[in-house]
């Protein structure tokens, strides 16, 4: 029996939702008090999961066994001078090796912690201009790295007089390189990445108020997307609830759980809507995590969990 306080609920739209999340679900409350958790992916070997608290420049080490500590700190920008109110990493992911991959605001690039220590950067600009503020990504299963680089994490944000990029894209790196390749440059606010389980789309979110959508491409042979679609827009629901489409997963059936307005909107692969997870503060991302069952959700100063009855792939050796 769990020991944590429980918040929210779970809104089911279609009886449907009752295969993915059991009708006793409970969103536990695990910790509380950081300043806007985002990024968070599960470490299977070590039964513990990461997740960014990007206003306090810090990667946070969660695990049942010993609570929440400050796993890497700075985590997003090694400058000295004040960079803004979201300096720190964002998307985190696991690459086959077991490496931690990082979306960096501040230093504006994708990163990765060898198994040896230090820190090897990936990509940082494109064509010879610096990336915006890079934030979420996934790797493919055979090494390519997807990633958006809204504009969220400069000082200024998209009015930024640093901002070198007169687009925000959507950009691919190939396994074994690091040079970032534009697949994409049609949304303003590109945030969250992930594909289906067969990696023939890959799924990105908009978080503008304007136009929050999520969108399927195509993935061309060579790695390149073809032309997108909108696959759920929930743009008539940001004035019901805070929150827009950030962090997106995929289960191994092709069923999405996209955060959006009020919380965790719950679609099937083809955008109907089953149900919604809420934890009564707007949800920046999430990750599949325990034996792959498991939902970890940052929840603004919330880390919450559900249990569901299906399961997502995991980055990492063991995903």
């Amino acid at each position: 029996m769990s020991t944590f306080e429980t918040v929210g609920r779970v809104e089911r739209f279609d009886s449907a939702l009752d295969s993915l999340i059991p009708g006793d679900a409970v969103i536990e409350l695990l910790e509380v008090g950081f300043a806007w958790s985002e990024g968070p992916v599960w470490v299977a070997g070590g039964e513990h999961l990461l997740f960014s608290d990007i206003p306090r420049n810090a990667i946070i080490r969660w695990s049942e066994r010993d609570g929440a500590r400050i796993w890497m700190q700075p985590s997003g920008y090694t400058g000295v001078s004040y960079y803004g109110k979201e300096p720190g990493s964002n998307g985190l992911t696991l690459d086959s090796e077991g490496r931690l991959l990082a979306c960096e605001h501040g230093d504006r690039r994708v990163s990765r912690l060898e198994l040896g220590g230090g820190k090897t950067t990936i990509v940082d600009s494109y064509q010879g201009k610096r990336l915006n503020s890079p934030n979420d990504l996934v790797l493919r299963s055979n090494g390519d790295l997807y990633f958006t680089d809204p504009a969220y994490g400069l000082h200024r944000r998209y009015d930024d007089p640093s901002r070198e990029l007169p687009f925000c894209g959507v950009f691919l790196v190939r396994a074994g390189e690091r040079e970032a390749v534009l697949v994409s440059e049609e949304l303003e606010n590109p945030n969250g990445v992930a594909f289906d389980p067969e990696e023939r789309y890959l799924y990105v979110t908009q978080s503008n108020p304007r136009r929050a959508v999520v969108m399927r491409y195509p993935l061309g042979s060579d790695g390149t997307l073809g032309p997108g679609e909108v696959l759920a827009d929930l743009t008539d629901r940001t004035s019901d609830a805070p929150g827009l489409p950030d962090g997106i997963k995929v289960d191994i059936a092709g069923n999405i759980f996209t955060t959006g307005p009020g919380g965790v909107w719950v679609m099937t692969a083809d955008g109907s809507v089953l149900g919604r997870v809420v934890t009564g503060l707007r949800i920046a991302n999430l990750c599949w995590g325990g034996q792959g069952s498991t939902l970890y959700l940052c929840s603004d100063e919330y880390l919450c969990r559900i249990e569901t009855s299906t399961r997502g792939r995991m980055p990492g050796p063991l995903g």
